[in-house]
């Protein structure tokens, strides 16, 4: 953060689950655009990224107070919208005079219950910030009524006031966010020691109808996307500007126009300047994509999550997932077989579940076989379509547990702690099963696998329940148990897992 004084202060909260955590340091995207929106007004903006800094409450304070902003912007999800009031809170408490504004998915639709019950948060920002913030400090400064603003919502006469929402910005390819006011060496991507990790968007948007989901809602079930070469020359500018050679597409279907989308294939190819990609992409596409799916691997990317979610297919329905079940598989494989990372999460903890369906949900999911896989609980956020189903099982309204870690909804025939010990276990068996299969993989992967099991023991969520127990006999580090060599062999390194999640030893094999 430069040292002059910033008139806008753009903060992220200091929460952490412990999740995306384990694989890098994510820059605030949402904020950087909404960045780039106010110094293209002439305002002066700083980033205070409190979260990937891993500030504690009273480094922030600290923060605030040496900076004296003017606006102090928060940006929130469920889960960290507690710890954004409490910055709110903290730029009140230190800056008087101070414009305190909220912004995020949660505020989106949660703006009334933040408004009524937290005092220190002065106006939400409902729906894309850039054109709002802009006009919000400008009525602000010059003492306007904040009513003639679009897309607010404050307090005014002992009520809640909500302006008319603003329309969506029609043309994305004429924003760009400040990346100028990113502390480039604080981003990297823990898999690849030494890189430098950028976020990117290259459209905005969903047309699915998940019924968990907060994005189809926020965008309205619609969907707007860069040209695909205003997109590929964002990349090629953040890797020869700012030496950035991973980045993460943060779209929530990047992949949905296939034209589009084998354009900017083509592009990267064409270009090759070198740049990894990590994205999230729909199975079906992935299915449909099946003829081009070797573009896929000479243009960089080399990471895809795709959402199987459930192996139920009336689970599936239910989420309004609109897939089948077989295409999941049939994504993963397509992915794998084509030398990229795959990834998927199997979402458990529905108030009909039992322990008996989670556990098949573990075994089938060494069925699909993808390189990674998390078990997550589901988490009905309030303003979902979900949460009307299942909000006489949800049993806490804390939302710093809104994580998909922590389950929040307690099913008939479980308690909440056997719920947490069956994603745990989720965990554990499929992990022993890629261990078991460790030497089939490429060179490539087995490293990759190597520093995955490593980050996820000692910068994940697992890593408090792995605690304690002891390391192979002669390893002083678990680091050393991910080094597949002759001094720690397969069955080692099975045995050490099972003792760290507390299962007994593994039948005698013979070694490959």
């Amino acid at each position: 953060m430069k040292s002059n004084r910033p008139e806008i202060l753009l903060v992220t909260p200091p929460y952490h689950s412990g999740v995306v955590e384990s694989a890098g340091s994510w820059l605030p995207l949402s904020l950087l655009y909404v960045g780039g929106a106010l110094q293209n007004a002439g305002f002066g903006v700083a980033l205070y990224d409190a979260m990937t800094k891993f500030h504690t409450h009273e480094q922030v304070r600290a923060t605030l107070r040496r900076e004296q902003p003017s606006v102090v912007m928060v940006t929130a999800i469920t889960a960290t919208v507690l710890d954004a009031i409490d910055v709110c809170r903290l730029a009140r408490e230190e800056i008087p005079g101070v414009l305190t504004v909220l912004g995020g998915t949660h505020p989106n639709f949660m703006f009334e219950e933040i408004l009524r019950l937290s005092p220190e948060v002065d106006v939400v920002v409902c729906g894309e910030g850039e054109e709002t913030a802009v006009e919000l400090v400008r009525a602000w400064k010059a003492r306007d009524d904040l009513s003639k603003v679009r897309g607010i919502a404050f307090r005014q006469n002992g009520g809640v006031v909500a302006t008319p929402r603003r329309g969506f910005l029609r043309n994305l390819d004429l924003i760009e966010p400040a990346w100028n006011l990113v502390p480039w060496p604080e981003y990297t991507y823990r898999p690849m020691p030494g890189s430098t990790l950028a976020i990117v968007s290259s459209s905005r948007g969903c047309l699915q109808h998940c019924s968990f989901c907060s994005q189809r809602l926020f965008w309205k079930e619609s969907w707007r996307a860069n040209s695909a070469v205003k997109f590929v020359d964002q990349l090629q500018f953040l890797r020869e500007q700012y030496g950035v050679n991973v980045a993460m597409i943060a779209d929530e279907i990047p992949t949905l126009d296939p034209r589009r989308w084998r354009r900017i294939l083509d592009l990267l190819i064409e270009r090759d300047f070198g740049t990894t990609l990590l994205l999230e992409t729909r199975v079906d596409d992935i299915v449909r994509d099946e003829p081009v799916m070797p573009l896929y691997r000479r243009a960089g990317v080399e990471h895809i999550y795709v959402g199987v979610e459930s192996v139920n297919q009336a689970t599936l329905d239910l989420y309004r997932k609109d897939a089948r079940v077989g295409q999941g598989k049939r994504a993963i494989e397509l992915i794998r077989d084509h030398d990229m990372i795959s990834e998927t999460s199997f979402v458990m903890g529905m108030p009909d579940e039992t322990s008996a369906e989670m556990q098949r949900t573990i075994e089938l999911s060494k069925y699909y076989d993808p390189d990674m896989a998390f078990f997550l609980a589901i988490t009905p956020w309030p303003y979902a379509d979900l949460y009307r189903d299942v909000k006489d099982h949800v049993a806490t309204r804390d939302y710093r547990k809104y994580n998909l870690v922590e389950p929040v909804i307690k099913p008939v025939h479980m308690t909440i702690d056997e719920v947490r010990a069956e994603l745990f276990r989720g965990f554990r068996d499929f992990y022993i099963h890629k261990m078991s299969r460790y030497h089939t993989l490429p060179a490539w992967k087995q490293a990759f696998m190597k520093s995955l099991m490593k980050l996820l023991m000692e910068h994940s969520y697992l890593k408090e329940q792995m605690a304690g127990l002891e390391l192979p006999a002669g390893m002083t580090d678990a680091a050393e148990v991910f080094n597949l060599e002759s001094k720690c062999p397969v069955t080692r390194v099975k045995n050490f897992i099972r003792r760290k999640l507390r299962l007994g030893p593994v039948p005698a094999v013979v070694e490959p």
